[in-house]
């Protein structure tokens, strides 16, 4: 089997990667002649911590959109002669080349490690995002009512955070619970929260604009009933939206577990905003709790939640791979990092040929690295304004 040399390696993945050079440079671009204009996002580029880590995501965010292009295999596609195969090997008759190497079942550890990428990149944001919502939903009344409501929604969210996560884990995505009813029913609870915080937010702010609250609400109830029924009960008429019962008792683990810590970040910040004197400015014009909550207090909060935010997408990424690693991620024929970690962590895999684990874990390091640069860069921003 002929192998190219290390140069020729390098320069083949370099080549490879063209359309995220390309997205780079043009985004490079963007900032230097616009970064004035562009807010947040250019004074990001003031410092070098936040450059690095707005390059690393955007890096692997454009290699997941173009993973298709970059990937010279298919995530699971074989060749048997290339078991096993050293980075840099040659498949025979049709000149391709396994810049990485082969992994124990003949596929390109380059292309699933590429293909992980936008396995990764739409689990951890997505259950971020919801549970965000999921979170803010039940933060903000608690931390403004107080009260009963309070003590009721902080004891059932430190029920939840009692648990050691990995046992939480284990046990909403053991075998045993898969083939139980429990994930659908979680799902169908959990996924309802953001049609209702949209439906409420529209509502407090268009009760007394009927036509744009009609236009509002009637999207709102058409695409997240959409995703709902594809995500749920797979039923989505388009075949557009379509989760794997796997993956989605990841998910619903995620947002389960997730969710308990943003309520309590959103109720403290509400305790403390609520104070503040363009609150009681709107409780004096007769604005009802919910519009003072969701278009006052939320608004108001966004810096933390922004912060927060990053991190729980590096933490959901880790954890993510953590699950695989364990054996209770996605299938064994995914290409999501944790698995590809846990295939090559094997002791025979590991002492001979050890960039079957090694690849996928650098690629786990570097993108939750890029995460943590780019909070730590908000935070020093939001701390100056």
């Amino acid at each position: 089997m002929e192998n190219i040399g290390f140069l020729n390696i390098v320069a083949g993945i370099v080549g490879r990667f063209w359309p995220v050079w390309l997205t780079l440079a043009l985004m490079l671009g963007g900032v230097y002649f616009f970064r004035k204009r562009l807010g947040l996002f250019g004074q990001l580029f003031n410092t070098k911590v936040g450059a690095a880590g707005v390059l690393l995501c955007a890096f692997w965010v454009s290699t997941a959109f173009f993973a298709d292009v970059i990937a010279p295999f298919g995530p699971t596609e074989q060749t048997t002669v290339m078991q096993n195969a050293r980075p840099g090997a040659m498949v025979p008759d049709i000149g391709k080349v396994y810049y990485l190497g082969g992994d124990q079942l003949a596929r390109d550890v380059f292309s699933r490690a590429v293909h992980g990428a936008r396995v990764v990149l739409t689990i951890a944001p997505a259950a971020t995002l919801i549970a965000i919502l999921v979170g803010a939903t039940l933060g903000l009344p608690a931390g403004y009512f107080g009260g009963r409501i309070d003590s009721i929604l902080s004891f059932l969210a430190n029920l939840v955070l009692a648990f050691p996560v990995i046992l939480l884990f284990y046990l909403l995505v053991t075998p045993g619970i898969r083939e139980t009813p429990i994930p659908k029913w979680m799902a169908g609870i959990l996924f309802l929260f953001p049609l209702v915080f949209f439906l409420v937010l529209f509502t407090s702010k268009f009760r007394l604009q009927p036509r744009k609250l009609a236009l509002y609400a009637g999207a709102t109830l058409l695409i997240g009933g959409w995703l709902y029924s594809g995500l749920v009960f797979n039923a989505d008429p388009f075949g557009l939206v379509r989760i794997e019962s796997n993956e989605l008792n990841i998910f619903v683990a995620v947002v389960f577990a997730s969710s308990p810590g943003v309520f309590r970040i959103v109720r403290g910040l509400v305790m403390d905003i609520e104070t503040r004197d363009y609150i009681a400015a709107a409780q004096t014009r007769g604005e009802s709790p919910w519009y003072i909550m969701l278009w006052e207090l939320l608004p108001n909060a966004r810096g933390p939640l922004i912060v927060d935010a990053c991190l729980r997408i590096g933490y959901t990424t880790i954890l993510l791979g953590t699950l695989g690693f364990f054996g209770l991620g996605m299938g064994p024929e995914s290409p999501d990092w944790g698995t590809a970690i846990k295939d090559g962590s094997q002791p025979a895999q590991l002492r001979l040929y050890i960039w079957q684990g090694l690849v996928p874990a650098l690629a786990l390091m570097s993108l939750v690295l890029g995460l943590n640069l780019l909070a730590d860069s908000l935070r020093e921003e939001s701390l100056k304004d």
